[in-house]
């Protein structure tokens, strides 16, 4: 036993972490050019380029 858990416990944290990771990569991916979108729309809403 390791801070309280089982084995298996740290396990499942793991693999639940190992799965994660690409997921979060794309969505980090998503949320930068998402944000490059919005800030092009802001500029171009008006007609002023700044």
């Amino acid at each position: 036993m390791f801070l309280g858990l089982e084995w298996y416990w740290w396990l499942v944290f793991v693999i639940a972490l190992v799965i994660s990771i690409p997921f979060k990569i794309k969505f980090m991916k998503w949320w930068s050019k998402r944000q490059q979108d919005k800030e092009q729309e802001q500029h171009g809403k008006w007609g002023d380029e700044e």
